[in-house]
């Protein structure tokens, strides 16, 4: 299983990181669907190869060829609308908000799989890129929807661990150089 290989590769020092990989995805009570789209995704945006490498293969098994593309898609445009949203925010001057994006978001209305699932997927991908309109957006949409706090926390706490456990081994990485 790619999850205990990725769980093994954690060193010594983050066994917190380890208890934690094991317990968002292997403990899981999301639905297969949307636990292995947000891995997928949360693989993909934390930019880490042997975490994208590791699992990927279990996600594509777990998922519809649709629900894959759709994960994947939901890591493409959250990467692109994650800066151009948070930049709006951050800038200081609100006429940026009033001005048109002009950018291409078509596959946010029609996914290929349950909006919510979409969704879950996209707010996942957000907090790891630290898009606080972005996240508030898709929370919004995600309760409006009837999804439970506890469903949404599951996501971002898949996030969190596969960002922290990315960061850990591509430093290991970098250090064994």
């Amino acid at each position: 299983m790619a999850l205990d290989e990725l769980k093994s590769a954690v060193p010594d020092y983050a066994k917190d990181l380890k208890l934690n990989l094991g317990s968002v995805i292997g403990n899981s009570d999301l639905p297969q669907q949307q636990l292995w789209g947000t891995v997928l995704a949360c693989a993909i945006a934390s930019r880490s190869p042997k975490v994208l490498r590791e699992l990927e293969p279990e996600a594509k098994a777990n998922l519809s060829a649709e629900a894959y593309s759709a994960a994947k898609s939901a890591a493409a445009i959250m990467a692109m609308n994650n800066v151009f949203y948070r930049t709006r925010h951050l800038l200081s001057d609100p006429e940026y908000g009033n001005l048109r994006a002009g950018l291409r978001m078509n596959v946010i209305g029609n996914p290929g799989v349950d909006k919510v699932d979409f969704e879950l997927w996209s707010l996942a991908v957000s907090a790891i890129n630290g898009c606080g309109m972005c996240l508030d957006s898709h929370e919004q949409v995600l309760r409006k929807a009837g999804v439970d706090r506890e469903t949404i926390q599951e996501a971002v706490k898949i996030a969190s661990v596969l960002q922290a456990v990315g960061a850990t081994l591509d430093a290991e990485a970098a250090l064994a150089e």
